[in-house]
């Protein structure tokens, strides 16, 4: 991570989450970016919920992630969680939640490419690109332009992608995330909780997350006496 990507989080004065690759800067208080109550008063539609599990759906024990594609600690969180689904598999299942920072300016979209690409049945093939190519379209002028080449490479329905980027359904999609973050207290990214149970400061690294996700396996899995 290049100095001039780290300093807008570092300024935030919010601890490093140091996952992986050692220190990373992207955990960051949210602020502006979510519906406040006068709005959601405003609204009589409710949002549509769109959940996107990684690995086995009827699995004992979930993972339920909140995360930003822009946060480059939510791009090592996530790379880490897909490794920790493989090996746990069946025992364990992801949830990802669309958690896009005011601070980060193409984070929005990104959750919305990320929908837009679910809506036609690959959610989890552009999650995976876009944090794999994050570092490219999160400094560009130009990010639709790069989110559409993904979907092409995806073999998605072009027409449709763009549509449905800028669709009322993507959009509720995002909320329903947004509107579940507040109702857990969720304010920084990223945020995981294992069978509600939310990550600590003492466990925002690899061995952390892996003490809860084997004392919620060993509870869930334990014989009945």
């Amino acid at each position: 991570m290049t100095a001039s990507r780290s300093l807008p989080c570092i300024m935030a004065g919010v601890a490093a989450f140091t996952l992986l690759a050692g220190p990373l800067h992207c955990q960051t208080v949210q602020q502006n970016s979510l519906t406040t109550s006068a709005d959601r008063a405003a609204s009589t539609k409710p949002p549509t919920e769109s959940v996107h599990i990684r690995g086995n759906s009827n699995a004992p024990v979930t993972l339920e992630e909140f995360g930003d594609f822009e946060c480059p600690s939510c791009k090592s969180l996530a790379t880490f969680l897909d490794q920790m689904v493989k090996e746990y598999h069946p025992r364990v299942r992801l949830i990802f939640r669309n958690f896009p920072l005011s601070m980060h300016q193409h984070a929005r979209d990104a959750a919305a490419a990320a929908e837009a690409a679910g809506v036609q049945g690959h959610y989890w093939e552009m999650h995976d690109m876009l944090y794999q190519e994050q570092p490219v379209w999160s400094s560009s002028n130009d990010v639709r332009t790069l989110f559409v080449s993904y979907a092409e490479t995806l073999g998605l329905d072009l027409r449709q992608f763009k549509r449905d980027m800028e669709s009322g359904k993507v959009k509720d999609r995002i909320e329903f995330d947004q509107a579940r973050a507040r109702s857990l207290g969720v304010q920084t990214a990223p945020s995981l909780f294992v069978d509600k149970r939310e990550m600590g400061a003492n466990e925002r690294n690899p061995e952390g997350v892996r003490r809860l996700v084997d004392a919620a396996v060993k509870t869930k899995t334990a014989s009945p006496r």
